[in-house]
């Protein structure tokens, strides 16, 4: 991203104190473009895992984040691997329309990570098979297949954020 303030991988312990959000592949930029705006909003650090859907040049990425890009904290990283090692015991919750606990039944810590799966079909089944426990969902009824992803994010992050201020 040309403004975009791309923070390098650095420890855990450097950047404990913040919220992260992970997006998984995603593949809409306005979603990602909304999200950003949210993360700069929320002192969030922003994850996106390769393959991305789209460039970061991306002119409908860049018109959904407006102006706040350089107060975006993003983290690209090539795979989800790549993530692991670069924040090795990483607390992480993992939103998904089958988990059985809601995102309002869990105790959010400074330094979690939120992570967020593909518009089209969501997170790697076998990255929610690895972390069942900690899997989470927003309340719906069976009409609809999922909310959009910037909505999901907005209302986990901002649960999060409540429990924690």
């Amino acid at each position: 991203m040309g403004n975009a303030v791309v923070v390098p991988c650095r420890p855990m312990d450097s950047m404990d104190h913040h919220l992260h959000v992970v997006l998984v592949h995603p593949e809409i930029p306005p979603n990602t473009g909304s999200i950003a705006r949210l993360c700069a909003g929320t002192d969030t650090v922003l994850h996106l895992v390769e393959p991305l859907g789209f460039s970061l040049e991306d002119r409908y990425l860049k018109r959904a984040g407006l102006d706040y890009w350089p107060h975006v904290q993003l983290v690209v990283h090539p795979s989800l691997d790549h993530l692991s090692v670069a924040h090795p015991g990483l607390r992480g919750f993992y939103a998904t329309k089958s988990a059985p606990r809601l995102h309002t039944e869990v105790r959010y810590r400074p330094g979690d990570f939120l992570f967020f799966g593909r518009e089209t079909r969501g997170l790697p089944e076998a990255l929610l098979a690895a972390h069942r426990e900690e899997t989470i969902r927003l309340p719906q009824n069976e009409k609809i297949r999922s909310q959009n992803l910037a909505n999901a994010v907005s209302a986990i992050l901002y649960e999060a954020i409540r429990q924690l201020r």
